[in-house]
């Protein structure tokens, strides 16, 4: 999805840096190139490095817990079970980091009893892939409204 956004913006994932694939400029465009649970030591790195503060990054991460498609915006909160929101959290020492998370959960009509653990492991069905596609094109959307408009704005237009 960063991938999507540096594209739209005429710019590169090209340089490392902390563990991360970023495309230098304004914004600063971030891929963390380490384990998801390890996710929050790269942005640590990056938000010292070019004296950023934690609430004006926005973290976007997929989400099990929400259907496929959704799109969650929130200016603070708890992990939530998530482990690579759980690094963030606990690198930065703070719950105020904006976020926004993509809905990756099961479709309906998944195999009954399929463990989650498999699930993520798990490549797209060819059946998601059409809703990856526009999940991903709305999720660089909405990175887009976050740069331009008011988080609430943004939140109401996207969340849902």
């Amino acid at each position: 999805m960063i991938a999507e956004v540096a594209r739209r913006r005429g710019r590169a994932l090209n340089r490392v840096e902390c563990n991360a694939l970023v495309a230098p400029g304004d914004p600063l465009l971030v891929q963390p190139q380490t384990y998801m649970n390890r996710s929050g030591y790269a942005l640590r790195c990056l938000i010292e490095r070019y004296e950023i503060a934690a609430e004006n990054c926005l973290v976007v991460y997929d989400e099990v817990h929400l259907p496929l498609g959704r799109l969650r915006f929130r200016l603070a909160g708890s992990p939530g079970g998530h482990r690579g929101m759980e690094s963030i959290v606990n690198n930065l020492r703070t719950e105020e980091v904006p976020r926004l998370r993509l809905g990756v959960g099961p479709a309906a009509g998944s195999p009954p009893g399929e463990e989650l653990v498999d699930y993520v492991l798990e490549p797209f069905r060819a059946a998601e892939r059409e809703q990856v596609e526009k999940l991903i094109e709305r999720a660089a959307d909405a990175c887009e409204a976050w740069l331009e408009e008011e988080p609430q704005q943004v939140m109401s237009r996207f969340n849902g």
